[in-house]
């Protein structure tokens, strides 16, 4: 028994810890986010913060998965009625949060050494995507909602290429208005209506 209350407290600490390093990398942005100013925030000391986590790129990559968690948690309500509007409505929020945007950039590109941490998540998350534009938009063909020549296979893998790319430009230029941009991608490939406002 004691050793499954140990188990729990230990896994009550690590999502405390992420918690707090999303709080802390939203508001002091990437370069704030160093393994001593997270352990600092959390109140250990950073041999205590990497007894949870064998590394700082396994940390920031749980950092990411539990902001994707969040974001899942926050819009899935809405995402069976409109996959596309909720897509921008994350994109705008990302707009917000740089600090988070730029973890996430540079971990993406990190990630594409098989053997980084950070490698397994990007994957996954990709294929996840894939996988939730693929279901949502068959069934929006079935409904009539998105033409039916549209190849959903490919339309999932491009929009998620373009917000990445977005993002990175972001970074250079924050007047890019990257949910507009996007927007405007989808209405051009005849999957967002154009009387659609997507600031309502």
């Amino acid at each position: 028994m004691a050793q499954r209350g140990s188990y729990a407290k230990g896994i009550a600490k690590r999502e405390e810890i992420l918690s707090t390093a999303l709080e802390v990398i939203a508001r002091e942005g990437y370069r704030g986010a160093s393994v001593k100013e997270l352990a600092d925030a959390a109140g250990l000391s950073q041999a205590g913060l990497l007894h949870y986590f064998d590394s700082k790129d396994e940390l920031f990559t749980a950092i990411l998965r539990k902001r994707d968690e969040l974001d899942l948690e926050t819009y899935r309500t809405e995402s069976r009625l409109d996959p596309f509007r909720v897509f921008l409505q994350v994109m705008r929020h990302n707009a917000e949060v740089p600090g988070l945007v730029e973890l996430y950039t540079r971990l993406n590109a990190e990630a594409s050494d098989h053997a980084h941490p950070a490698h397994a998540f990007f994957a996954e998350r990709r294929a996840g995507m894939q996988a939730m534009f693929t279901g949502l938009v068959e069934e929006g063909k079935l409904a009539g909602q998105y033409p039916t020549d549209v190849d959903t296979a490919s339309l999932g893998l491009v929009i998620t290429a373009v917000a990445d790319g977005l993002q990175t430009l972001w970074l250079q230029d924050p007047t890019i208005d990257m949910a507009s941009e996007i927007e405007r991608l989808l209405v051009s490939l005849g999957v967002f209506p154009s009387e659609r406002s997507t600031t309502a």
